[in-house]
């Protein structure tokens, strides 16, 4: 947990229903999951963990328990506050936390500081907004650079505000030195297939403009 939050905070924090009329489900992107929180230390973000895709189906928040150390929360949680602290672009995390289900399951969640004015990289999809773009590639790479590793690289998971930041840490790790750039080849085809799917409306010469654009901020960072 944050330090700044640990004489106020509390369990039913990681419960929507807490907060009220402060708490607005967060509408774009995500998986229905996330909530805009209004508090008196500021604007927050809560997520609970949920599964996609097929799985996600028939098992929506239950994962496998094995030990404390492994819950995807807290391993976020860390992550999170490994980047924060070199200063890396990314939110300030909170808390997390977790609550079992019988031997087997638990529910996980987390909070962080939402961060002001940001908006996800997909809705800047006009020829005035190249040089967003030009920030959102020398950002990924300044992220690479540093061998973090992003499993869900997409459109949605990047944010512009005053800055350009990457969200959502599920499952990202620090890569090992000298594991080659394979990983970074692959996050970038990923990111590339979601600008494809997320801006399939736009004009095929702007959305290669765009995506033009990020390959060159990534290039010349």
């Amino acid at each position: 947990m944050a330090r700044s939050f640990q004489n106020r905070f509390r369990e039913e924090w990681f419960d929507p229903r807490f907060w009220g009329d402060n708490a607005v489900p967060v509408t774009k992107g995500g998986r229905g999951s996330a909530w805009f929180i209004r508090s008196k230390s500021g604007g927050l973000v809560l997520r609970h963990f949920c599964r996609g895709g097929v799985p996600g189906r028939f098992i929506r928040r239950e994962y496998v328990y094995t030990r404390a150390d492994a819950v995807r929360s807290f391993v976020e949680f860390r992550l999170l506050h490994k980047l924060f602290r070199k200063g890396l672009p990314v939110p300030e995390p909170v808390a997390a936390g977790y609550s079992r289900r019988g031997q087997l399951f638990y529910h996980a969640s987390i909070i962080i500081r939402r961060i002001p004015g940001a908006r996800p990289l997909a809705e800047f999809a006009s020829a005035s907004c190249v040089s967003s773009w030009r920030d959102a590639g020398a950002c990924v790479r300044r992220f690479h650079d540093a061998g973090v590793f992003h499993a869900d690289l997409n459109c949605m998971n990047i944010l512009v505000a005053d800055n350009v930041y990457l969200i959502d840490f599920d499952r990202g790790r620090l890569m090992p030195a000298g594991k080659g750039d394979d990983w970074k080849t692959s996050n970038i085809s990923r990111l590339e297939r979601s600008v494809n799917k997320t801006l399939a409306d736009l004009d095929a010469p702007l959305r290669e403009q765009l995506w033009q654009a990020f390959l060159d901020g990534y290039g010349r960072s």
